[in-house]
């Protein structure tokens, strides 16, 4: 019998007569641009772009089993509630339960993987003891403060802008560059800015973006459809152009990553003149003048737990 040639063959015989159906679809498909639909920030849908998401230099994503969002309600390690209340640090805290100091509902605990809920009655040396009250205060970052623990401790850092806003410790919950202006969350509710910062929460960062050069329209697809930076997978969920001269973007993304939204468009060779974050999830910037903070409303802080 007369053995078939293999598709792997057919595939390579590139011009001949013979091609292959499949493959004269494949190259067709290949040559097809342009987006079928306008797809504006705030909008639900995908856009369609003629291009597979792997077409621009990254990488097909592969699907993965999601495992559920850490809940924020959930028992806490012992030493951590105990730190949590201002008493100590951690290790501290561990040095305490180990001595049998910690009593949890009357009964001594000296175990270091207990967990405790908020319904438990904790004590310390003899007090009652309470984790902080939770701190939401939303800051509008102005140009030349940063927000790494370098700049907290040595420059002039975004922690000097909110030091009066509470007594509590609260840290923000992302990063914005030096350079980058616009919206900062600052809590002290741990679980919930590990939900927020998780991106299956669908916490959506809003960005203002000002170009040196007009973004290409191959480009915008790029950013579409994603791309590789650094080693990792990045896509907007929307991304327009405001305006005529193609030099300010609207990006929506919902990565936390860090320089995110600047990196995305000097990844192409674009110079970034202005990074502005004008929404985060369910906030904005109104009633929040450049340079200024304010707390959160119980209202608002709802609308962050739902949606995390």
């Amino acid at each position: 019998m007369r053995k078939t040639p293999s598709a792997g063959r057919r595939a390579s015989t590139t011009g001949s007569k013979g091609q292959s159906k499949s493959t004269k679809r494949t190259t067709t498909g290949g040559r097809k641009t342009g987006i079928s639909k306008t797809f504006r920030p705030g909008t639900t849908g995908k856009p369609h772009t003629g291009k597979p998401p792997h077409a621009f230099g990254g990488t097909k994503k592969v699907p993965s089993v999601k495992k559920p969002l850490p809940n924020s309600n959930a028992p806490m390690r012992l030493n951590r509630f105990v730190s949590n209340a201002g008493i100590c640090s951690r290790r501290e805290a561990d040095v305490l339960i180990e001595s049998g100091a910690v009593i949890v509902n009357g009964e001594i605990v000296t175990s270091m993987g207990f967990k405790v809920a908020s319904t438990d009655v904790v004590h310390v040396g003899g007090e009652a003891i309470r984790p902080d009250a939770k701190r939401y205060v939303l800051l509008n970052k102005p140009k030349g403060f940063g927000t790494s623990i370098a700049d907290f401790n040595a420059r002039r850092g975004v922690m000097e802008l909110v030091q009066k806003a509470c007594k509590e410790e609260i840290r923000p919950l992302d990063k914005l560059d030096r350079e980058s202006t616009g919206l900062m969350l600052f809590t002290n509710d741990e679980p919930l800015a590990v939900r927020l910062n998780d991106p299956r929460s669908g916490m959506k960062r809003l960005y203002h973006v000002i170009l040196s050069d007009k973004l290409s329209l191959t480009h915008l697809d790029a950013i579409r459809a994603g791309f590789v930076l650094d080693e990792g997978f990045v896509k907007a969920s929307a991304v327009e152009i405001v305006g005529e001269d193609r030099h300010q973007i609207g990006l929506e993304i919902m990565s936390s990553r860090s320089r995110i939204a600047r990196r995305m468009f000097e990844h192409f060779g674009y110079k970034v003149h202005k990074v502005d974050r004008v929404i985060i999830g369910p906030l904005s910037k109104k009633n929040v003048p450049r340079g200024t903070f304010r707390h959160l409303t119980e209202a608002e802080v709802n609308m962050l737990l739902m949606s995390s």
